[in-house]
């Protein structure tokens, strides 16, 4: 699996869990969304995204 493939695995399940806290738990969890939102934007200009540099010691591929 690649860092891009990696990335949108964690952000995409990040965002249901975050989905379903808010649901069942408390809509405070709506910051998280805004959150992961607001990171995947910047790292569209930036081409930097703190998850990647995680992803690339934990030993996925360049993709």
């Amino acid at each position: 699996m690649t860092v891009d493939e990696g990335l949108r695995l964690i952000a995409g399940t990040f965002i249901l869990i975050s989905v379903a806290l808010a649901f069942y738990v408390s809509p405070q969890w709506l910051w998280f969304i805004g959150f992961i939102g607001l990171n995947l934007l910047q790292s569209a200009f930036t081409k930097w995204c703190p998850m990647m540099v995680i992803l690339k010691k934990l030993g996925f591929k360049q993709g």
